[in-house]
């Protein structure tokens, strides 16, 4: 009866503490991260410009919280990067997520010139509810006070966390994290350089855990009806900015270039020249869609209440029915959603509806 008890003793002391795994199976267990890189002043060393790899050497204690897998997209400073690169960066984001199922997110290096700009179009076409972040630095690697491994660091933790699905593309400097939608860089050579007024931001990385305040309040990624699958190229929008005495020629010139759309940014809540807004009627009789947004850096630009059976005279109501109001968005941003909804519509009262819902 002896050697019965001992064996059932065995085997339940087998449930309580079972055999070691092994080292293998304890890593995949942590959440699988990607980091695609693109280039930008995170990557940017004197001695050549850091590769994927190479930046996550930059973290010693990264395996403590992700297993990192590592993409080099580019090497490129932002401003460098084309709306063409935009599509095949989109493109590649969709079918990484199609395909890898027990991915948990990806990080996306940026040069902060214009991460705002990538991050809300990745924001509007990429098909998950995983995390997607988009990181940068403000500081070169070999520059005092390099932030780069820390963005670097916090970005892996917020693309690993629970707490960072569906919540659109997310960007994150500073210990901060921030909408995609919302965030614009404020600053040329601050740390604190990327802002998200007047909203403010979705969270921060804290050293104990990944903390949310709120949750962006525009669609985004699996909820856009923005496919970057189907779009070959993307439409030609320029941007022009208003200023005391400008003139409408540049206005006639982009639309002579070949514009297919245009943004302005206006003074205030979206006034121009009257110089410029002769220029602008034109174009919208011409069937050009003009997006009115404001230089100032806050606000928005209302949807104005369109007099279908007003008296005045026609070119001033073609302006009233076919000007669309850029809402908060920024000049470049809404430069991004015009070329995106022009993909799909030329229609004013359809692509309005657009500025209000993304």
């Amino acid at each position: 009866m002896r050697p019965f008890l001992y064996l059932l003793l065995a085997a339940f002391l087998c449930v309580l503490a079972p055999p070691d795994i092994g080292e293998g199976a304890q890593d995949r267990r942590r959440p699988i991260v990607r980091l695609i890189a693109t280039g930008g002043t995170i990557a940017n060393h004197p001695d050549g410009r850091l590769t994927a790899s190479e930046l996550v050497e930059l973290i010693p204690s990264i395996n403590r919280h992700v297993e990192v897998e590592t993409e080099q997209f580019a090497n490129l400073p932002s401003s460098s990067v084309t709306v063409e690169q935009w599509l095949a960066l989109a493109q590649r984001l969709n079918e990484l997520f199609r395909e890898r199922q027990d991915l948990t997110g990806v990080v996306v290096t940026s040069g902060t010139d214009t991460l705002e700009e990538t991050a809300y179009f990745l924001n509007l076409t990429v098909k998950t509810n995983r995390p997607i972040v988009v990181v940068g630095a403000m500081r070169m690697p070999n520059s005092p006070g390099y932030d780069g491994a820390s963005n670097l660091l916090d970005s892996f933790r917020v693309a690993s966390s629970p707490a960072s699905i569906d919540r659109g593309v997310l960007v994150v400097m500073n210990n901060q994290i921030h909408s995609a939608r919302d965030v614009t860089k404020s600053h040329a050579q601050l740390l604190n350089a990327f802002k998200s007024s007047p909203r403010g931001i979705l969270g921060t990385v804290n050293t104990d855990r990944v903390i949310y305040h709120r949750r962006p309040n525009k669609l985004h990624t699996h909820r856009s009806e923005f496919d970057s699958e189907g779009i070959g190229s993307l439409p030609i929008v320029d941007v022009v900015m208003s200023y005391l005495g400008a003139s409408g020629d540049l206005i006639l010139s982009a639309r002579q270039n070949g514009i297919e759309g245009l943004v302005v940014a206006g003074t205030g809540a979206g006034s121009t020249t009257p110089d410029q807004r002769n220029a602008i009627k034109q174009l919208i009789s011409e069937g050009v869609p003009v997006v009115i947004t404001t230089r100032t850096g806050s606000g928005r630009v209302p949807a104005r209440r369109r007099q279908r059976n007003s008296t005045r005279a026609q070119s001033e109501r073609l302006y009233d029915l076919n000007r669309i109001a850029g809402e908060d968005l920024s000049p470049v941003k809404a430069r991004v959603l015009l070329m995106l909804a022009l993909t799909q519509t030329t229609e004013p009262t359809e692509i309005q509806r657009m500025f209000t819902s993304y």
